[in-house]
């Protein structure tokens, strides 16, 4: 996952925006709308670098800056990376929901607009550390809604967040939390199914086999090994699981992982288990699975 400089910020933000997941800070300079059936966010501007995470036709990415030789630097759901240019519709103008907003000015507020541009009418202003959502972009400034009204910020002063509480206590749902439940669901139509070694499904898996349909359904490709699916979305912390989250683990192997599962919730996960040759529901925070639990990875 790449990591911009601007995110040693949030450090001094955590206070204001506890419960979200603060990524990305780079200027935005226009949307992407993928064409191509899955389109893949890599670490590095070529098609040899990891892959952070796959988009489905029709997404839409926050356009960051040219990387040349056929390479966008995008935004795609709060994760920064490459993305083929080859493959995506580019504009400068916008209305679409990217997610949250952080506002970054190191301690000044920060000018609300009526129209993309210094020169237009000063409708608001927001502290530093306030949240906001993003609704679109045009020429460079977000388009935000906050406190029923909508108006123009320059995306230079604002980090783009995802809530990874899945709540932010308030009316507003949490895009990322909606489309992990959506997996958790379609996941568990697929409970009882036998666990069959090489399984591809529908009517067998094995355990990657299994997070491999599920994602598929989406329009996200995961690789298809337990493994070498540690290289599909992007790391995170055991306490930031939320519903639709791949989770890991090792026993009993030199690899560096043998199993894997989709996070539920609750402490809970589904997966192709070898224990009950099933496709069933398991505890990962007792017995053990808690204990040979090593890693989880968002895709979404």
């Amino acid at each position: 996952m790449i990591l911009p400089v601007k995110l040693l910020r949030t450090a001094v933000l955590s206070a204001a925006i506890t419960g979200l997941c603060v990524v990305t800070a780079s200027a935005a300079s226009g949307v992407g709308t993928v064409e191509a059936d899955a389109l893949r966010l890599r670490a590095e501007a070529g098609t040899e670098a990891s892959v952070l995470a796959t988009a489905p036709k029709g997404a839409t990415v926050v356009v960051l800056e040219e990387a040349g030789e056929g390479w966008y630097k995008v935004d795609y759901n709060t994760v920064e990376g490459y993305m083929s240019s080859e493959y995506l519709t580019v504009s400068e103008k916008a209305d679409v929901s990217i997610g949250y907003g952080v506002v970054t000015t190191d301690g000044a507020a920060l000018n609300v607009r009526s129209a993309p541009g210094t020169d237009s009418e000063k409708v608001a202003t927001l502290n530093n550390g306030s949240v906001v959502s993003i609704v679109g972009i045009d020429s460079g400034w977000y388009k935000i809604s906050f406190n029923g009204s909508t108006g123009y910020v320059s995306s230079e002063y604002m980090l783009t967040a995802k809530d990874s509480a899945g709540s932010r206590g308030d009316d507003t749902a949490a895009p990322a939390s909606s489309a992990g439940q959506q997996v958790v669901d379609y996941a568990k139509q697929y409970l009882g199914t036998p666990y069959v070694y090489g399984g591809n499904g529908p009517n067998g898996f094995d355990c990657s086999g299994f997070t491999k349909f599920i994602y598929k359904h989406f329009g996200y490709t995961l690789n298809r090994t337990a493994t070498d699916q540690l290289s599909n979305g992007v790391s995170i912390s055991r306490s930031e699981l939320q519903p639709g989250d791949l989770v890991f683990f090792k026993y009993n192997t030199s690899k560096p992982v043998s199993h894997v599962g989709i996070y539920i919730g609750g402490g809970q996960f589904i997966h192709a288990s070898t224990n009950t040759y099933t496709v069933k529901i398991d505890n990962l925070t007792s017995g053990h699975y808690d204990r040979v639990y090593v890693y989880g990875r968002r895709v979404l």
